[in-house]
């Protein structure tokens, strides 16, 4: 064991919901993921699409037991003194896969040791141990400071929710039942005014409807400004439902930019210029409107990327007339009109 130590430290994190044409969806999670020498310990794992144990969705009490556990404040979950990192997040089943890892006191320390992938009661670390993660020693005061201030929360941030303005009531309609499928609460609305301040503060963006003058924005951020409430503000850009669903994922990732996977997407002629800060798959989706404003969908690039900046060539076909390219890693996603 070395004795160098990691530094420990928690930060939000999401994990985005989707919409598909095909009609199939994931779901939204917020969590607060651990940050390990400035970097989020997600990242070292491949391309995993996993949330840690603490969800901004999960029961209180559930959430006060999974701090509790990683304190060492109560007997470990898994057999061998093992803990859930990152778990599944769609479900909460075993089956599925999960990172685990012991967690022990050494002293007043506190260690990370033997990562590895489980499916079930017994781990075979030879075989499905990440052999290149940790160990991980910690300064036991920084590492209990870090996650009794979650404690020190009355409960997890609250699950985000989105207010919709807008002409297109139909389009609207489709959109919030997109959105509440996938986790995220909607509400539609044409008068902010009647909305009590502190109702206000419960929401994570408000979206606009291409067809809303300007003088009406200008009046719904006036009223949340006076609410005190802090909201991403997203101009739909075309009524297609999976990607203004994108759109409002983008808005909600309050996650430091140097802690996201996506950080760049500019679509410009015949190409993507992508930028990403680890190895992970990225997806990107083109959405054209043709002359009769009928949907097109195209997928137009599917594979992994090394850190850094990519350039992307993309499919005339799939980018003519007025188009946009949503791109996607796990956890992110990101929204670009095409520019001529």
């Amino acid at each position: 064991m070395s004795a160098e130590y990691a530094s420990f430290g928690l930060a939000p994190a999401m994990r985005a919901g989707a919409v598909t044409a095909d009609g199939n969806y994931q779901v939204h999670r917020d969590f607060t993921d651990f940050i390990i020498d400035g970097r989020p310990l997600l990242f070292q794992l491949s391309d995993l699409d996993a949330v840690s144990p603490l969800a901004a969705d999960v029961p209180p009490a559930i959430f006060t037991a999974q701090v509790r556990g990683l304190l060492l404040e109560a007997d470990p979950p898994l057999a061998g003194g093992r803990h859930l990192i990152y778990g599944c997040p769609e479900c909460e089943g075993l089956e599925c896969g999960a990172v685990t890892a012991v967690i022990e006191r050494a002293g007043d320390d506190v260690v990370w040791r033997d990562f590895a992938w489980q499916t079930d009661e017994q781990v075979d670390l030879e075989r499905n141990g990440y052999h290149g993660i940790g160990p991980f020693r910690f300064r036991g005061d920084q590492y209990r400071a870090e996650l009794s201030r979650l404690l020190a929360a009355a409960e997890p941030a609250a699950h985000r929710r989105v207010l919709l303005i807008g002409a297109r009531a139909a389009v609207f309609a489709k959109l919030a039942g997109a959105l509440r499928i996938i986790g995220i609460g909607a509400e539609i609305t044409e008068d902010v005014t009647a909305i009590p301040p502190q109702e206000l503060a419960t929401y994570g963006a408000v979206a606009f409807g291409r067809a809303v003058p300007e003088s009406r924005r200008t009046a719904v951020r006036e009223a949340f400004e006076r609410a005190g409430a802090d909201v991403a503000y997203v101009d739909g850009l075309a009524p297609v439902v999976p990607l203004l669903v994108a759109q409002i994922e983008d808005a909600l990732d309050r996650s430091p930019a140097a802690q996201r996977r996506l950080t760049a997407l500019v679509a410009e002629d015949s190409t993507a210029g992508v930028e990403v800060t680890s190895t992970c798959r990225v997806t990107l989706t083109a959405y054209r409107l043709d002359r009769l404003y009928r949907t097109h969908v195209h997928e137009v690039f599917d594979d992994v990327l090394e850190a850094g900046q990519h350039r992307i060539p993309l499919d005339a076909r799939a980018t003519k007339g007025r188009s946009f390219i949503v791109a996607r890693t796990t956890g992110s996603v990101l929204v670009s009109p095409l520019a001529r």
